[in-house]
C-alpha cells in the first residue's frame, strides 16, 4: 500500500489508513434518509432483563475504575461459557481479559503478538478493521483470497501463505462480510500449519452464536494443541444487540493473556464497569435465548436473500452472521462505490461496497454487503424501495 501525501503534523502510517466505508455508508444513511442496511447496528432493542441490570449497576454508583483486566465475576462467567460452548480449556484469573469490544481485543492482540516487520495473513475479503490493526502494530499483511464460489479455506493457498514465515494468521469465523462457517477440516489444516511454523492465530468469533443451516461453530482454539497458540475474541456485540456497550474478552494462555492485558491497560484501562456487571446478566440467559436468537436472524436471512435475488442480484447463502454479500453485475456495470452511492441517494437504501473488504478493490468491484440486523419492517421498506426504484 502506497503512502499518500500528508501533513507534516500527522505521522507516517496515517497515510496507509482508508476511510470506513461502513461508517461513511451509516453516515450518508443518516444525513439522506436511507435505509440502514450497510452497518450491523440492530434496529431493535436489547434483552429487558439485560438493559435492567445495567440501569441497576449505574443506579447503585458501580460506575469508577474497574480492574483492567475486567470484572471477577463477569471473567468467571466467560471462563464457564468457553470451556461448555467453545471447548476450550480455561481459567477466569490467567485465561481471560474484558476489553472495550472485539475490536480493542483484536488490536492489543496484534500489538502484543507483533513486532515491526513480522508477517500477518489475513484472508481476503475481511472485515476492515483488521488492516488498521496490523498497521498500528507495525506488521506486514500476507493476503490469499478465499475460494470464490464458496469461499472456502483452500488448502494449497493456505501453505502458500504460511511459507511467507508468518508470525499471526487473523481468521473470522463465522466470517464478516461472506457469512461462511469455517468446517473443522478447514481449521484443523489451519492448526497443523500453525504448529509446522509456529504461528499464533487470532480468531476473531464474535458471531459465534449466529449459524444456520445445521452448521455448527467450532472454535480453533479447541483443536488439537492451538489452546496454547491462539487468542480466541468475542463479546457480547452481536449475541444480545448491544453493539454500543463495548463489552469484548481474549481467552488465551497465561503468557499470551499477560501480554495483552498490558497492552489492554494502556490502550483503554477498562470497559465500561456498569455494563460489564450487566454482561453477567446476558451470559445468564438460558440456553432458548440463543436458540431464539438464530431463528429469528434465519426469518430476516431468507427473506432478504430471496428478494435480493429476486431483484437480480447474485448472492452466496450465508451460513452464519447477518450479512449478505451480493453480486449486482447482473443489473449494473457500475463500480462497487458508485452503486453503493446510487443505491444511497436514488434508491434510498444504504450498503457497504465490498471493495473496501479487498486488498485487490478489483475483486470486490462487483459486490456490495447487505446486513439483515434489522426489524422485520425496516428490511420490507428496504426491499419495496428497490423493487420500486432499481
Amino acid at each position: 500500500m502506497k503512502v499518500s501525501p500528508r501533513s507534516k503534523l500527522v505521522s507516517r502510517k496515517m497515510g496507509l489508513f482508508a476511510e470506513s466505508a461502513i461508517r461513511d455508508m451509516s453516515q450518508l444513511a443518516d444525513r439522506i434518509g436511507a435505509v440502514n442496511l450497510a452497518q450491523g447496528s440492530p434496529d431493535f432493542s436489547a434483552p429487558v432483563s439485560v438493559k435492567r441490570a445495567a440501569a441497576l449497576a449505574i443506579k447503585e454508583d458501580y460506575n469508577q475504575y474497574e480492574v483492567t483486566m475486567g470484572n471477577q465475576e463477569l471473567r468467571e462467567a466467560i471462563a464457564e461459557k468457553v470451556r461448555r460452548f467453545n471447548k476450550i480449556r480455561t481459567d477466569a484469573d490467567d485465561g481471560i481479559t474484558i476489553t472495550c469490544g472485539s475490536t480493542e481485543a483484536i488490536s492489543a492482540a496484534m500489538i502484543a503478538l507483533t513486532d515491526p516487520g513480522d508477517r500477518v495473513i489475513i484472508p481476503e475479503p475481511f472485515y476492515e478493521n483488521y488492516i488498521p490493526a496490523t498497521i498500528l502494530s507495525g506488521a506486514r499483511v500476507v493476503h490469499f483470497k478465499l475460494q470464490e464460489p464458496g469461499f472456502r479455506l483452500a488448502e494449497e493457498d493456505l501453505k502458500a501463505a504460511f511459507s511467507e514465515r508468518p508470525k499471526v494468521i487473523l481468521l473470522n469465523t463465522p466470517n464478516n462480510p461472506t457469512g461462511r462457517v469455517f468446517s473443522k477440516k478447514e481449521l484443523s489444516v489451519v492448526a497443523d500449519l500453525c504448529e509446522d511454523y509456529d504461528v499464533i492465530a487470532i480468531a476473531d468469533e464474535i458471531y459465534e452464536h449466529i449459524v444456520y443451516d445445521g452448521n455448527r461453530h467450532v472454535s480453533l482454539a479447541s483443536i488439537g494443541d492451538m489452546h496454547d497458540r491462539t487468542v480466541t475474541v468475542s463479546g457480547l456485540s452481536k449475541t444480545f444487540s448491544v453493539t454500543g456497550w463495548r463489552i469484548g474478552y481474549t481467552v488465551a494462555g497465561k503468557e499470551i493473556t499477560t501480554a495483552i492485558r498490558t497492552i489492554h491497560d494502556y490502550l483503554t484501562v477498562c470497559a465500561p464497569t456498569p455494563l460489564q456487571r450487566a454482561a453477567v446478566t446476558a451470559l445468564g440467559l438460558p440456553d432458548s435465548y440463543y436458540d431464539d436468537l438464530v431463528a429469528t436472524y434465519d426469518k430476516k436471512r431468507l427473506f432478504l436473500l430471496k428478494s435480493l435475488e429476486e431483484l437480480g442480484f447474485s448472492c452466496f447463502r450465508p451460513e452464519g452472521a447477518y450479512y449478505i454479500l451480493a453480486d449486482f453485475g447482473g443489473i449494473s456495470k457500475l463500480d462497487d462505490f458508485a452503486f453503493a452511492n446510487h443505491l444511497a441517494q436514488e434508491v434510498g437504501v444504504a450498503v457497504v461496497p465490498a471493495s473496501s473488504f479487498y486488498a485487490n478493490r478489483e475483486a470486490g468491484g462487483s459486490k456490495v454487503r447487505f446486513t439483515f440486523t434489522k426489524k422485520d419492517a425496516t428490511l420490507k421498506e428496504a426491499v419495496r424501495r428497490m423493487q420500486k426504484n432499481l
